[in-house]
């Protein structure tokens, strides 16, 4: 985002008053780990919530539920956007991870193949594509 000319605040557990820092922000990235964090009032309207949070919580009557680190009703109500948890950017998540395990497989196979010549790799079964 930097390089694109974007002013990034980052943010930690230690933060004072993090409200007043997600107050001024136009999209809140939040992936810390704790449920409901980042509520409603927390944000400044109109914001997008990117909630990369996954938490399992204990509801009153017992049964366990996934929440994010934004309380998404709450965030609903004063954000733009808001990603869901789950379903938000899990499979986006997904989707890379796998583009970058085809990206590092191909680049073992060419750095296999500087090493041993191309005709190496017709015999290593594991290298077949």
């Amino acid at each position: 985002l930097m390089g694109e000319g974007a002013t990034v605040t980052t943010c930690h557990h230690m933060t004072r008053e993090l409200h007043i820092h997600t107050r001024k922000a136009d999209a809140v990235f939040v992936a810390v780990g704790k449920p409901n964090l980042i509520t409603g009032d927390m944000l400044k309207p109109g914001a997008a919530v990117i909630d990369v949070g996954i938490n399992s919580v204990t509801l009153q009557d017992g049964t366990n539920t996934i929440v994010g680190d934004a309380d998404f009703d709450s965030c609903l109500e004063t954000a733009g956007w808001i990603t869901p948890v789950p379903g938000g950017v899990g499979p986006v998540t997904t989707a890379i991870l796998m583009q970058n395990t085809v990206l590092a497989g191909k680049a073992q196979r060419k750095r296999y193949e500087a090493s041993f010549g191309p005709s190496h790799t017709a015999t290593n079964l594991y290298l077949q594509t």
